[in-house]
């Protein structure tokens, strides 16, 4: 007795569009809840963590797994901070990556992690174990803001400036940008941007991130293609627009027919609307009353075009629930901290990196090879050849 033909297993299914809806990995880092406009790092409220802890009691948390007490917070502090020396080799580089009128801070990027990778010897996370991926991850998470202000300080042409090891994160930022220590209420306004824009869930770079982690790659290859993903319009350029925006507009009396046209041309309101949030997004929430609170007549026509735009938005679009994002704010509180505007994704990327590094650490320590599959939609096979086609 012998068997029949074995029998075709059936095609994949089709994912939704965009994968929306779609789970593809279980994590301890962190959620969001679009519906309840809140998110997370592990547990802990991160609007709540912006508002009230610092940088590294957050990235410690996000990375090491636990809010650290006070000795394990020092350390940390002294241990990342000596983390920010630059390869040996790598500072002379950064002038010719910088070079040129078409100067764009985050592909620059991409191609200084790549070197600064390359310098340290990063190995493939599949033939290290898990605490060299973590302490690589601290150590690249640390230089990411170094690098950024070493390339827009030489494509600028002016001293590179060496990060103050007394400074936290986000005060070091802003000194290594303007060479002089900052306002301590920019600094503070910066670090909880820098807090809130940390993690988001399995966004599009942090997904790159994964994939790329996934092969067995090193992590600095799973950082550049998380880069390259922020640099979508889409994903991580919208801060310097939503100011652009504003700058557009110019005055109050302005703001609805300005706005009113964009939304019946059919363009999009950058600073407004969100893939997840069908509610206030938290970040935006927190962000106002940052902006606000350092004050300024940016943060007060902001409000006022924001409100307008909701109106508008509601009056247009009835029922879809279209809410301020996070984007809209932030370039307010990051122009006002003193961030140039094309510098403010990059800022967006460098607080993302503890994100994509927990992301990198967690992929790692549980890994399988990231392989979906596809639905074939062209041409049923096999297509005969053409008569007359040989070998040429």
């Amino acid at each position: 007795m012998t068997n029949g033909p074995a029998t075709a297993p059936p095609p994949p299914q089709l994912a939704p569009a965009g994968l929306e809806g779609v789970a593809v990995a279980e994590t301890r880092i962190g959620d969001v809840r679009g519906e309840e406009g809140f998110f997370h790092y592990r547990g802990y409220n991160a609007a709540e963590l912006a508002d009230r802890l610092s940088f590294e009691q957050v990235w410690h948390l996000v990375i090491m797994g636990e809010l650290p007490d006070s000795g394990q917070l020092l350390r940390f502090r002294e241990h990342t901070a000596s983390l920010r020396a630059l390869p040996k080799g790598l500072a002379e580089l950064l002038p010719a990556i910088a070079a040129g009128d078409e100067f764009a801070p985050l592909h620059a990027l991409r191609t200084a992690v790549s070197l600064a990778a390359d310098r340290l010897g990063l190995r493939p996370v599949l033939d290290i174990g898990p605490a060299e991926v973590r302490e690589q991850a601290l150590q690249m998470t640390a230089l990411v803001p170094v690098l950024l202000m070493g390339l827009y300080r030489a494509h600028q042409g002016t001293e590179v400036v060496e990060p103050d090891s007394d400074l936290g994160y986000a005060a070091a930022y802003l000194q290594m940008l303007t060479g002089e220590r900052p306002q301590e209420e920019h600094a503070r306004a910066l670090e909880k941007y820098l807090i809130l824009t940390m993690d988001h869930g399995f966004n599009a770079s942090t997904f790159t991130a994964r994939v790329i982690t996934s092969t067995g790659a090193d992590l600095g290859s799973a950082l550049v293609g998380a880069i390259g993903a922020l640099s979508g319009p889409l994903h991580g350029g919208a801060p310097s627009r939503a100011l652009q925006t504003l700058d557009e507009i110019g005055t109050e009396d302005r703001a609805y027919e300005y706005l009113r046209q964009k939304v019946e041309s059919g363009e999009r309101l950058m600073g407004f609307g969100h893939r997840v949030y069908k509610t206030d997004d938290p970040r935006s929430t927190l962000l106002r009353q940052v902006a606000l609170q350092m004050g300024g007549e940016q943060a007060r026509f902001a409000q006022h075009v924001e409100q307008t735009a909701l109106q508008v938005l509601n009056e247009l679009k009835p029922g879809r629930r279209l809410y301020t994002n996070v984007e809209f704010y932030a370039g307010v509180v990051m122009n006002t901290a003193g961030i140039p505007r094309e510098m403010f994704t990059p800022t967006f990327a460098s607080s993302r990196t503890v994100g994509w590094t927990a992301a990198i650490c967690e992929q790692a320590a549980n890994n399988r090879l990231i392989r979906p599959s596809a639905v074939y939609v062209g041409p049923q096979p096999p297509v005969p050849l053409p008569d007359g086609y040989t070998y040429g």
